[in-house]
């Protein structure tokens, strides 16, 4: 879903000459001459823009996993949210889930102990597993140091991306927990 539109910018013919007058205080052109530089300038700039920035927003459940989709749209990476982690205290132990396993929302795929519980790693949207991180294997406590980071948990193909409506906004979700 990720959309590339073309949006045309003036150029500013001011921020040309500031650059050049301050990397070099000589044999430079002087500032009339800049300007005319810049008047043989395209008028305006094409830019362009690959996705959009509610796109790629994580999303938020109600048991506290995120996801958050890569830039074509197609996969979703997983975790617990920073508020679950400390929650959880100190992870000790990370059940990460099969490759190829095919999940409905709300599915559990794996599990994460602490010194104080376990929890169940629930999918946000229905889908085919196609990566777990193999370093909480070795590392569990990466999620404690970056669970919405380096500490992700699996990467998910969606089948159906409709389902990332239901989910909350970082701005949802902070609303939530405060509750």
């Amino acid at each position: 879903m990720a959309a590339i539109a073309r949006i045309r910018r003036p150029f500013n013919c001011s921020k040309l000459y500031t650059p050049i007058r301050l990397i070099s205080r000589g044999g430079l052109p002087p500032r009339d001459q800049a300007q005319s530089l810049c008047a043989r300038l395209p008028r305006s700039t094409p830019r362009l823009f690959v996705t959009s920035a509610a796109l790629r927003e994580k999303k938020f459940t109600q048991d506290h996993e995120w996801i958050e989709l890569s830039p074509d749209g197609k996969t979703g990476t997983i975790g617990i949210s920073t508020y679950a982690a400390k929650a959880l205290g100190d992870v000790v132990f990370v059940e990460l889930p099969t490759l190829e396993l095919e999940v409905s929302a709300g599915d559990s795929i794996g599990a994460v102990e602490s010194v104080k519980s376990a929890s169940d790693i629930m999918t946000p949207v229905s889908g085919t597993v196609i990566e777990a991180n193999g370093v909480l294997e070795a590392k569990p406590g990466t999620i404690n140091q970056g669970p919405e980071g380096e500490g992700w948990i699996a990467k998910i193909s969606i089948s159906d991306a409709e389902e990332m409506e239901g989910l909350m906004d970082a701005e949802g979700y902070r609303k939530f927990t405060e509750e």
